[in-house]
């Protein structure tokens, strides 16, 4: 089991940016691949980002593709969320998400192991 514990979340202006980290432990950090997924009130949780376990590919959401940008660094068995150019739209609980398949990153039931959650909130 991987456990997972996320932070950077806050309040922040429109076109602000924030960086989210989610810290790693019980498993080796490169036997799995990580995903980002947010949930705002009223909807469904949704994907945000994805990276594989190398690092070598990245994959996102349609509504932050070329404003977020995902990284990974196994010195420190942590992954980050770079927002930046944030909108209201992006107010949501982030969660970030362990993927032993190393496919389906889109799909938040091929994840096992998940955080907590960070609240973001951007405001207009």
């Amino acid at each position: 089991q991987v456990r997972l514990v996320e932070s950077g979340g806050g309040l922040v202006q429109v076109g602000g940016s924030l960086r989210l980290s989610c810290a790693a432990s019980g498993r080796t950090f490169s036997a799995f691949a990580m995903g980002w997924f947010r949930q705002a009130p009223g909807k469904e949780r949704e994907f945000v980002a994805a990276i594989t376990v190398s690092g070598g590919n990245t994959y996102y959401g349609d509504s932050v593709k070329g404003r977020f940008t995902i990284s990974r660094d196994s010195a420190e068995n942590t992954v980050y969320l770079q927002m930046n150019s944030l909108k209201p739209e992006d107010t949501a609980v982030y969660y970030c998400a362990a993927n032993f398949l190393g496919y389906s990153f889109y799909t938040e039931s091929k994840y096992e192991s998940w955080g907590r959650g960070t609240q973001v909130t951007v405001s207009s």
